[in-house]
């Protein structure tokens, strides 16, 4: 089925390149309505005094809902490094598979701006947001580092050092693997079994499911890569915890504290991919199995009867929008790690791009961000999840060329 959709796919990338050039590489961003100090108060509040809260946040959701343009009046665009990130593996694709240096020049660009954006202050390569993030737990600041943002770049930065062998590419890699080591709290679960922490702060709480899969598949990833056992050690009781956490039906939630325990798709994506990548590493048979039943819940639970990604199978919140841009990108990621296994992931990828490529996708070559209860979210946000979805599809092109 995807082999007849190459030839759309390739004018999609090509086009979207075309707006890139132009667009620019900074964006507003899904949280720009909520980065200011007022944006984050109310946020804030919502999460100490839930009703009170609820005043405080309503005209910036209804803006999110019905306003989404009106992102500008709040924030200001940025740059952002988990697309700079996605970007560069995108790119990275390209020149493998074409062979045109143009590719890879880009890729190395996004480099050269990654290295400018690391977090200060911390001795080794990492990345976080550049804005403060008000979140249940309290205020990540701008400069924070983030599991969830470290194994982008990593990926990054090994994609590109797999084209050009650049030895400052490899010191990059061996700092933020360090950094992916030592940074981050562990918190014992079970037998060989341990939760990292979401930020390197002494007191995280842990139990974010996908920031265990993100760094367990990091450190697999480096500690082969750069022959490092140790990582593969920690590697290992994170994975533990993530095979743990898995619930009886297949799914995961959101965070394993009680509290936190929706099922969201894309969420879902990031646990599943982080099991795929390090079955792909190491043969891991108990991933093998997760992923097995993993699958079976997405199919069942976080796809429509049009075979179409649904936001939530249990949702924390009413939800203001009908779809969302970044469940189908990490939709498609998932799709091409898992081609040709699973033949239900097979005809959902087929429809979802096909959706993509026939609604999604704007004139201008950039795509919808959401679909809303009344029309679209047609802001182009570069984290949110334009540089996601190129990374995707250009993954996906090289996986249907390889098989």
């Amino acid at each position: 089925m995807i082999d007849t959709q190459i030839p759309k796919i390739e004018g999609a990338v090509g086009r979207f390149t075309w707006w890139l050039d132009r667009y620019g590489e900074t964006s507003y961003d899904h949280q720009s309505f909520f980065a200011s100090k007022i944006g984050r108060g109310a946020k804030a509040l919502y999460y100490r005094k839930p009703l009170l809260g609820t005043l405080a946040v309503a005209p910036l959701i209804f803006c999110e809902a019905f306003l989404p343009s009106a992102r500008r009046f709040f924030w200001k665009p940025q740059r952002f490094p988990i697309a700079d990130a996605h970007y560069a593996m995108g790119f990275a694709l390209l020149a493998e598979m074409s062979g045109d240096a143009k590719h890879h020049r880009r890729a190395v660009h996004f480099l050269e701006v990654l290295l400018e954006t690391r977090c200060p202050n911390f001795e080794d390569y990492c990345w976080g947001y550049p804005f403060d993030w008000e979140t249940r737990t309290g205020t990540f600041k701008e400069g924070t580092p983030l599991i969830t943002t470290l194994p982008y770049v990593y990926e990054a930065f090994s994609a590109v050092y797999a084209i050009d062998s650049d030895p400052k590419w490899l010191q990059v890699m061996r700092s933020t693997a360090k950094h992916a080591f030592e940074a981050y709290r562990d918190k014992e679960t079970g037998p060989d079994a341990a939760s990292c922490g979401y930020t390197p702060a002494p007191d995280d709480p842990c139990g974010v499911v996908n920031a265990s899969a993100y760094r367990a598949f990091l450190l697999t990833k480096a500690g082969i890569e750069l022959s490092e056992p140790v990582y593969l050690e920690t590697a290992k009781r994170n994975l533990n915890f993530v095979l743990s956490a898995q619930n009886a039906d297949g799914s995961w939630y959101y965070s394993t504290d009680g509290v936190r325990d929706f099922v969201d798709h894309f969420h879902t994506c990031f646990v599943l991919k982080a099991l795929a990548k390090i079955e792909r590493l190491t043969g891991c048979p108990q991933s093998r199995g997760a992923i097995e039943r993993g699958v079976a819940y997405y199919v069942k639970n976080l796809v429509d009867a049009e075979r179409l990604p649904v936001p939530f199978s249990k949702r924390p919140r009413m939800t203001v929008y009908r779809k969302e841009l970044y469940d189908c990108a990490e939709c498609v990621n998932l799709g091409a790690l898992l081609l040709g296994r699973f033949d239900p992931m097979d005809k959902i990828l087929s429809n979802v791009v096909e959706d993509l490529l026939s609604r999604w996708q704007k004139r201008d070559g950039s795509f919808r961000a959401r679909k809303l209860l009344v029309g679209w979210d047609n802001v182009p946000m570069h984290r949110w999840a334009q540089s996601q979805l190129f990374r995707s599809l250009c993954f996906l092109l090289s996986c249907s060329s390889e098989n």
